[in-house]
């Protein structure tokens, strides 16, 4: 079975899955779907394994923190089920979700997939990292295996180039939403200058 014909069986998820209020809750639910790149006729993807939620108000580590607006996260006050992808260090490519109503400005960071598709292209694109584990295990690393970059900003979960799906179907198995009970909640990573906000139990991890 191809990647286009398994394309076909993908249920993709609804632009009413990313528009709830509840940033934390979308984070939790983001386990276990499927995310998908498609590049110069290569399909890259996996299942989500690990996320972080951001609010956009009256929370300091989020980047549109209390209605900040900047030519950078402009595209998170944008309706949700769209990418913000952002450079951290001017360096790694960092993709999130943006969720919620347009002007609230709430996101996911995706931090983690297990790669189940295209791993010869994942591979090569992260030819510096020997460890199969290791592939796309953090958000840099991540977007690197994907190929996703900032040309990605503000395009829909829906396709053609990126999509997040509730089911895939493939080789007689079907992949579906991770299981409360298997989930690990903790703190986020790197978001010290956030004082107390750094402390929310916003991470959330396939246990």
């Amino acid at each position: 079975m191809t990647m286009i014909t398994e394309i076909k069986n993908t249920q993709i998820l609804p632009r009413e899955f990313y528009i709830r209020d509840d940033v934390t809750l979308i984070a939790r639910d983001l386990l276990g779907k499927i995310i998908l790149t498609y590049i110069e006729g290569v399909y890259t993807g996996g299942i989500i394994t690990e996320t972080e939620a951001y609010a956009g108000n009256n929370d300091r580590a989020c980047h549109a923190n209390n209605g900040k607006r900047t030519a950078r996260t402009e595209v998170m006050y944008a309706r949700g089920g769209v990418a913000y992808v952002y450079l951290c260090y001017g360096l790694h490519s960092m993709l999130n979700v943006v969720t919620n109503e347009e002007g609230k400005a709430d996101a996911v960071l995706i931090r983690a997939i297990k790669p189940l598709w295209g791993l010869a292209c994942i591979r090569k694109r992260r030819i510096s990292q020997k460890k199969e584990n290791l592939l796309c295990s953090g958000p840099g690393a991540l977007a690197q295996a994907l190929g996703i970059d900032k040309k990605m900003n503000g395009l829909p979960f829906a396709g053609p180039q990126i999509f997040i799906a509730e089911k895939w179907c493939t080789g007689g198995k079907s992949y579906l939403a991770v299981k409360p009970d298997k989930v690990i909640v903790s703190q986020r990573i790197g978001v010290a200058y956030a004082g107390e906000d750094a402390l929310l139990p916003w991470r959330f991890i396939v246990g």
